[in-house]
């Protein structure tokens, strides 16, 4: 109409956050951050962020029961390499381009037939742990190790979360820690056994203590290889 001016629209307002809401984002955000700025390691935002799996390590995801059994086999060569939990699953981290190798793997070590409950996965998203375990923060020295019976998370995370086990640390190469294939050659220098396991080792490891857990739930009591048992090469 003539002689009128049209009002102006006031801009869609933006919902409040809540003080949660805000505060998960901002752990988000530092989260993200130590990842991408510390480790070099893509991530996703969100909540929880995420970290892109395949691209600078591979994971293979366990029963927690399992996982914790295999860490214990291992024994120091567990604590070589990042593993996290979340809730009854345990995530260890690997050399990416090695979850293409486990199917060919449990086949060689005659674990193939059985359906285990492992997957190996070498792309997608995981949801990122807080970098900070068992009183270490953001800014917690290097060489800083989570403590704690294998399996368990940290005290006051929330429930569900993901949490490490064994976190990266700051200021080594962390993918020179994760298991990879003997030909891959990542051993330590300083000798046999100074170092993560193999590929090899891991997976036959954590393959026995799956289908023991499977075996011991099903009543059936029957025996397993034992994980020390030499491996027959044809």
């Amino acid at each position: 109409m003539a002689g009128l001016r049209s009002a102006a629209l006031p801009s869609p307002r933006r919902p409040d956050l809540s003080a949660r809401e805000v505060g998960e984002r901002r752990h988000g955000d530092r989260t993200r951050s130590w990842y991408e700025n510390v480790l070099g390691w893509p991530t996703v935002p969100g909540v929880p962020p995420r970290l892109t799996v395949g691209v600078r390590f591979d994971v293979l995801d366990v029963p927690a029961e399992a996982g914790r059994a295999a860490l214990e086999q291992l024994g120091p060569a567990a604590e070589g390499f990042p593993v996290a939990v979340q809730g009854g699953r345990m995530r260890l981290l690997i050399a990416a381009g090695g979850a293409d190798e486990v199917p060919g793997l449990l086949e060689w070590l005659e674990w193939g037939g059985l359906g285990l409950d492992l997957r190996a996965l070498g792309g997608g998203l995981m949801d990122a742990p807080a970098p900070w375990t068992a009183g270490a923060g953001l800014d917690a020295p290097r060489g800083h190790r989570a403590v704690g019976r294998p399996g368990e998370g940290r005290a006051g995370s929330p429930q569900g979360a993901a949490v490490w086990l064994r976190p990266p640390e700051p200021g080594r190469e962390t993918e020179a820690s994760l298991p990879t294939l003997p030909a891959m050659g990542t051993r330590s220098p300083r000798g046999v056994g100074d170092g993560p396991p193999d590929l090899v080792r891991l997976v036959s490891t954590v393959a026995t203590q799956i289908h023991r857990v499977r075996l011991r739930c099903s009543g059936t009591g029957a025996a397993v290889r034992g994980v020390g048992q030499p491996l027959a090469l044809s």
